[in-house]
């Protein structure tokens, strides 16, 4: 590969998992993952991660992680552009573990600084009947993969109910995007990201 001619682009994420707002819960950890198109590839960083359990302060309601995210991607193509899978964790009254919101986003399209904030959401069960069995039994509905959360497939059927929002903060830098005859400058990033979607 010549660097006059490239044949992929790059694009090189880092940043963190800031903070979490969830007014009704404490002690909490998140897990990230990306979910990418099959053109994408990652070349370095982690793909996946855990947090650690992290308490409100005194007198604020933020959970403050400060998570360090770092990953690089190579493509020959935006289909399909990475977006990241947040679940959000932490005790119930019975002392298990059980999800307390997942969420996803699109990687920021543009090079520089960006602050997003995920709103988050739970599945609910369908029935009376399954809400007490749930509670009863110290299980609630949950999804056996987080991605599902960055894919459309059976979402118009799964019942959810909002709750807490996520902050993070990325730092993007692409490398031979403009080579390739891809914009990424801010005027072109929302027509970018109506054909992605």
């Amino acid at each position: 590969m010549t660097s006059n001619n490239p044949a992929v682009f790059l694009l090189m994420v880092n940043g963190q998992i800031e903070a979490a707002d969830f007014p009704e819960y404490d002690d909490l950890y998140c897990k990230y993952c990306f979910v990418y198109g099959h053109d994408w590839a990652p070349t370095s960083g982690l793909e996946e991660g855990i947090s650690q359990i992290t308490s409100k302060g005194r007198g604020s309601q933020s959970l403050v992680w400060n998570f360090p995210l770092d990953i690089t991607f190579k493509s020959t193509n935006p289909f399909g552009w990475p977006q990241i899978v947040v679940s959000v964790y932490g005790p119930d009254t019975f002392g298990n573990d059980v999800v307390r919101g997942y969420g996803a986003i699109h990687i920021p399209f543009t090079p520089g600084k960006h602050t997003k904030t995920i709103p988050m959401f739970v599945p609910e069960s369908t029935s009376r009947l399954q809400k007490f069995t749930s509670w009863l039994m110290g299980r609630c509905p949950e999804f056996t993969d987080p991605k599902v959360v960055a894919q459309g497939e059976g979402r118009e059927v799964t019942r959810v109910r909002s709750q807490g929002f996520v902050t993070l903060q990325f730092n993007i830098v692409t490398k031979d995007m403009k080579k390739l005859g891809y914009e990424t400058t801010s005027e072109h990033s929302a027509s970018v990201f109506k054909s992605l979607s």
